[in-house]
């Protein structure tokens, strides 16, 4: 690389992430001095701050390399795990969320001992802490620091080896991420994830545009037209079962892995239970998932782009994006765009850092203190508990470059033994009264044994999201069938104790409507009505219809919404 090259875009790097962390320090000081504050962000977030946060929590280098390289190896089959989200999020929105924010919940666990008892709290935290720790948050590390060896060629920029350099970026990506979950707390964590994200959607945006010139000798309309009318088979989404991504598996596990994701993962959830109100929880969670909708054209088009451009010449598919990213981004943006990559990387990085202190302190060490400890205490012992656990990701994440190969099935298999069990519990915690303890610690280890046994031991040949559903319905099963063999005495009764204004946000339905019209819709275009072979003559009729429903069940919700609540008010004002 040349050095004027290599100055500038460090330079401006530095600058577009200064400017983050200062706006995050002005939003934050002051505020993370009670339990609350650091871990909650004072229960304060706006709608704004949630969706930003929960947007780039979920999405990272890993999203950036490995959507645009599915796409350009193989089609837009993989944007099922992105667009079928929104639904998550829906339920997340409408169900899930009340409940939390009615309890008061600072933690997932916390819920479930309200629910179950301590020794389901325990098994859960365990399950989340090992997670986190071995897994989650150093592949985190590792995707993201190789993500920026590659493309900005570290070992030659500094004339050190590829393992020297892999661990340098990882150690200076994680303390950025460290500082801001450290001493910032979660709102450090929002503020700056939605900075960020701004950052993300315009490079979404001006990534496929340049290459889309590129393509089309200096016109994006040329471009388009090109990707639009020839190996149009790279737009379908309808995946086959050669596909990475069958389409039948969108309606049985993949349901329940994006529930537990965007419902039950604390990572995620932790920026909806510091929400404000229920009102402004519903409205983070809602607009995340339209950002999901956005998805397929700002991650993976590009990965299309790049297959028009380079056919199949790329080594590897995950090297698409950034094969791109060099060759039609204009030198003036390289900085910005490592800012916002890195910006991508850490914002995954200091969430699950938080949210690992928050579980190790709320649901480790102040139980174990019997509740008997300050505020200050609390915040000190998180502290030292996210430092302990980013050291211990320094160590752990240089680690995974001698299985390369593996790393994204590890993650993969052992994701796999605990999301499935959380959402059940969760589930039939939420939705049944007299299902004990016992039902749900029987499930958490009938699950971890046998998902071993047909991943480890037992060859089956059946999808891997497949066995999530079959595991869910059966653990779903022996709980219910535990809970009528040995019910509790006494039927679980709910108790509210809201610290926020529960009512509801008047628009929640009808946008939850309209983004599920928007999941059909986009599934229609980049299928063989739509894009796939050109648009058929049943597109367009197709399309209308979804509008005229859509417009149908909104003008319906809302007049529900009003007499309900219409009724309420006067009840209260007699």
């Amino acid at each position: 690389m040349e050095l004027n090259y290599v100055i500038t875009t460090l330079a401006s790097c530095v600058f577009f992430m200064g400017i983050v962390a200062w706006v995050s320090y002005q939003k934050t000081k002051g505020e993370v001095d009670t339990k609350d504050g650091y871990f909650l962000a004072g229960r304060g977030l706006t709608g704004v701050f949630i969706a930003g946060s929960m947007v780039l929590t979920n999405l990272s280098a890993e999203q950036m390399i490995g959507l645009n390289g599915s796409a350009y190896g193989h089609n837009m089959s993989s944007m099922a795990w992105e667009v079928t989200a929104a639904f998550a999020t829906i339920i997340m929105a409408l169900v899930f969320l009340p409940k939390y924010l009615s309890g008061a919940f600072s933690t997932l666990p916390e819920f479930l001992k309200g629910r179950f008892d301590d020794g389901v709290r325990r098994l859960t935290v365990v399950l989340f802490m090992v997670g986190y720790g071995l897994i989650t948050i150093p592949s985190i590390l590792y995707s993201g620091s190789i993500a920026v060896l590659q493309l900005f060629d570290v070992p030659a920029l500094l004339g050190v080896s590829y393992s020297a350099a892999l661990v340098i970026t990882i150690i200076s990506v994680g303390l950025i991420g460290s500082i801001y979950a450290v001493f910032g707390g979660l709102k450090a964590v929002a503020v700056s994830d939605t900075i960020n994200g701004v950052g993300l959607l315009i490079i979404g945006i001006t990534v496929p545009l340049f290459g889309f010139a590129a393509l089309g000798d200096g016109s994006v309309s040329a471009g388009i037209n090109e990707v639009m009318t020839t190996h149009t088979e790279k737009l379908n989404a309808i995946g086959a079962a050669t596909d990475p991504t069958p389409f039948g598996t969108i309606f049985t596990g993949m349901i329940f892995a994006n529930l537990f994701y965007w419902g039950t993962n604390q990572y995620v959830i932790q920026r909806t239970l510091g929400a404000k109100n229920l009102a402004e929880g519903q409205k983070g969670v809602l607009f995340s998932g339209y950002f999901k909708l956005l998805v397929p054209f700002l991650m993976m088009l590009p990965g299309v782009i790049a297959f028009h451009l380079y056919g199949g010449e790329l080594k590897s598919i995950d090297l698409a994006f950034p094969e791109l990213v060099k060759n039609v981004l204009p030198v003036y943006m390289s900085g910005f765009f490592l800012a916002v990559l890195l910006g991508a990387v850490f914002s995954s990085f200091n969430s699950l850092l938080n949210s690992a202190a928050t579980l190790f302190v709320l649901d480790i060490y102040k139980p174990w203190k019997n509740d008997q400890v300050s505020d200050d205490q609390l915040i000190r012992v998180a502290k030292m508990a996210s430092v302990v656990i980013a050291l211990f990701s320094f160590v752990v994440s240089p680690l995974l470059q001698y299985a390369p190969e593996g790393l994204f099935q590890v993650i993969r298999i052992f994701t796999g033994f605990y999301n499935i069990p959380v959402i059940a519990v969760v589930l039939v915690g939420l939705f049944t009264k007299r299902v004990p303890p016992l039902a749900a610690k029987v499930a958490i280890i009938f699950h971890i044994i046998v998902y071993g046994l047909l991943k480890f031991v037992i060859e089956v040949d059946l999808n891997f999201i497949h066995i999530y559903a079959i595991l869910f319905f059966i653990e779903v099963g022996i709980m219910l069938a535990i809970g009528r063999w040995m019910p509790l005495e006494k039927p679980w009764h709910y108790h509210e104790q809201a610290k926020v204004d529960m009512t509801p946000w008047v628009y929640a339905l009808p946008v939850a409507i309209t983004l599920m019209c928007g999941i059909v819709m986009t599934y229609v275009l980049f299928s063989p009505i739509g894009l796939v072979g050109g648009l058929s003559p049943a597109f367009w009729p197709v399309m209308g219809s979804l509008v005229v429903i859509n417009i149908a069940l909104c003008v319906i919700s809302m007049n529900r919404w009003r007499q309900k609540y219409s009724q309420r008010l006067h009840w209260n004002e007699t």
